[in-house]
């Protein structure tokens, strides 16, 4: 491809939807959305021109695999010319290489903030303007913006971890069985983001957490709770689970040490971290005066389940304006 934009400045890349840009595509990927990608980038008046000069040069194969090909619900090429800009306000609501603001930061979803920083770089030819700017940009958050969504994260926890000794002791283990899976959720989160990862949507969160160093102990337990047909033992992997991201909190120096132990929840028969505290000494630790004032609400993930509004971000922008009292 490169002979069909020289002379023309321009950023080469693989990022945006698609599990081969977070490395997760297997055989599998191939059955559909598939086939040879990239992304050229280039200055908004040249994109006509580019486009038509890549469409008209690209061979009919690559590798054996054809370059034009169905493409969420259209036939096209895999090589998609367009502006940077517009192309960034598309997936995040925002153009990052004029900034990132506190609402920018908590209204993209977790996935798009991966989709944009993973993924290969193929050509900086657009240096000091292009698409290595906006991934450095959102590479991670501000220390006071990651310990906010860290203590947001942490009170999703101690809203429930009650619940399943709760369940299981009136003899509902479905019910119990539900929120220690939704627990599960929240800790696995909860590691990858103390480690400093963007966590992916359900389909590849598993997979995420296998390929974090040291995980493994964490993933055992996780597992051992899943799998559990009583409340007690999801309890016992549950209160393991805690333990350990309370240990990798702790490491994170972001806020005040805390003991890492479980302890009785009130004089009921239950484990649980006391995942408020770990939510307190964080926004203790917090020293802008806006971040300060937030509801502990936390990011759009944090807020909603829904596919449909965390895959459009002007509507993500807008409930989490309206939800933390940020202006749009």
């Amino acid at each position: 491809m490169a002979p069909l934009v020289s002379g023309v400045a321009h950023d080469a890349a693989l990022v945006g939807p698609g599990s081969e840009v977070l490395a997760f595509d297997t055989a599998r990927s191939a059955d559909h959305d598939w086939g040879p990608r990239v992304l050229v980038f280039v200055a908004a008046p040249q994109v006509e021109e580019v486009r038509a000069a890549v469409t008209a040069g690209l061979p009919e194969r690559f590798l054996g695999f054809p370059t034009v090909f169905g493409y969420h619900g259209r036939v096209q090429p895999g090589v998609t010319v367009t502006e940077l800009g517009s192309w960034l306000v598309e997936r995040l609501g925002f153009d990052p290489r004029g900034g990132v603001s506190l609402l920018d930061w908590l209204s993209v979803p977790w996935q798009s903030l991966a989709e944009i920083t993973s993924g290969e770089v193929f050509h900086d030819g657009l240096a000091g303007e292009g698409l290595v700017v906006a991934r450095e940009a959102l590479r991670w958050y501000p220390r006071d913006v990651w310990r906010y969504v860290l203590a947001c994260q942490w009170r999703r926890i101690a809203q429930e971890e009650a619940f399943p000794g709760r369940c299981g002791e009136v003899g509902d283990e479905l019910g119990s069985a539900v929120v220690g899976a939704r627990l599960a959720r929240e800790v696995m989160r909860l590691a990858l983001l103390l480690r400093r990862r963007y966590p992916p949507y359900a389909k590849w969160l598993g997979s995420a957490l296998a390929r974090l160093p040291g995980s493994a102990e964490l993933g055992e337990c996780l597992g051992a709770a899943v799998a559990a047909r009583s409340w007690r033992q999801r309890q016992e992997g549950l209160s393991g689970a805690y333990a350990r991201v309370a240990a990798l909190q702790n490491r994170t120096a972001l806020a005040e040490p805390l003991d890492e132990r479980v302890r009785g929840y009130f004089d009921r028969p239950f484990e649980v971290i006391g995942g408020d505290r770990f939510a307190e000494a964080l926004l203790a630790s917090v020293g802008d005066p806006v971040i300060k004032e937030l509801p502990v609400v936390g990011c759009v993930d944090q807020m909603s389940d829904s596919t449909d509004l965390l895959t459009r971000p002007c509507t993500a922008r807008r409930v989490t304006a309206a939800v933390l009292g940020l202006g749009a």
